[in-house]
């Protein structure tokens, strides 16, 4: 396993805010992350809560602008945040289009050349960096959660229904819960992807749902009413009347007045972090 590099450490609310960096080999290449320890980490392992970012994003968003330390240090809770795709590939096409390519990873494997042989951040989210940050951190894998924004939105409910009993707890803000039907994922998945709408399907958390894959507990969802993707490219609607079809427990709250911004993930971040201490550290 490639050694961990720390790129930055400073203390935060009485635990260490960290960035690091390591080579990847799902990735091809250096991929950086961000992991917050509360303070109860100097006692022990603690629970893990993964946070994965959206379009345009890197590991420093969510950390820098959710507000989230505070909160996860008097809960106990690590917080892990990956980058959102690799990045300097040299790949032609990959840089430019803020919706494709480098900032814009979609959580998957891809199988069409040239994406292939690095934009793999499926295998990096759900087998390669858990291994490197439980071989670096006092983190209690067996206590898991996930949570996301938009196109992380999309990642943590996708891996959430693919690894039955690897997460114990599951949200999102705003997340693309249809990507195979909405704009985003139509131009982002015949290139990562091919064309064989099947292996959308496989990315998909509404189709996910609507094939059998369940989550073992209630999923919990923040959507701003006057966020100016909704109607368009995030549509929770379809997901809602998946999960209703098949029995699956949902939490979806429309907030009225709030936005697709960190000022809605601000508000409600505490929330969210308060719903997967509850079954985290239970």
């Amino acid at each position: 396993m490639a050694a961990v590099e720390t790129i930055s450490e400073q203390q935060c609310f009485g635990g260490v805010q960290g960035f690091y960096s390591h080579v990847s080999e799902a990735c091809g290449g250096p991929m950086r992350f961000a992991v917050y320890l509360p303070p109860k980490a100097t006692q022990g392992p603690v629970p893990v809560l993964w946070f994965l970012a959206g379009l345009t994003c890197t590991a420093e968003t969510f950390t820098i602008k959710a507000g989230a330390q505070r909160v996860a240090a008097e809960l106990g809770l690590a917080l892990v945040m990956p980058d959102t795709s690799p990045r300097d590939t040299g790949i032609e096409g990959a840089t430019g289009d803020w919706e494709f390519g480098e900032g814009a990873g979609f959580y998957l494997d891809a199988t069409e050349a040239p994406w292939r042989e690095r934009f793999r951040m499926y295998s990096y989210v759900v087998d390669e960096l858990p291994r490197v940050v439980a071989g670096r951190f006092p983190l209690d894998m067996g206590r898991q959660g996930i949570f996301g924004h938009s196109m992380g939105g999309h990642g943590a409910l996708t891996l959430a229904l693919r690894n039955p009993g690897r997460y114990r707890s599951l949200s999102a803000f705003a997340p693309i819960v249809a990507p195979a039907s909405v704009p985003w994922g139509e131009k982002a998945f015949p290139r990562y992807l091919g064309d064989d709408r099947k292996a959308w399907a496989r990315y998909d958390a509404t189709a996910l749902v609507a094939d059998g894959a369940r989550f073992a507990g209630t999923i919990l969802i923040d959507q701003g009413e006057a966020d100016g993707f909704l109607v368009n490219q995030l549509q929770p609607q379809r997901f809602e009347a998946a999960c209703e079809d098949a029995g699956q427990p949902l939490a979806l709250r429309m907030r009225p007045g709030y936005d697709h911004s960190y000022y809605f993930i601000q508000t409600f971040v505490e929330e969210h972090l308060r719903h997967h201490a509850e079954i985290l550290c239970a």
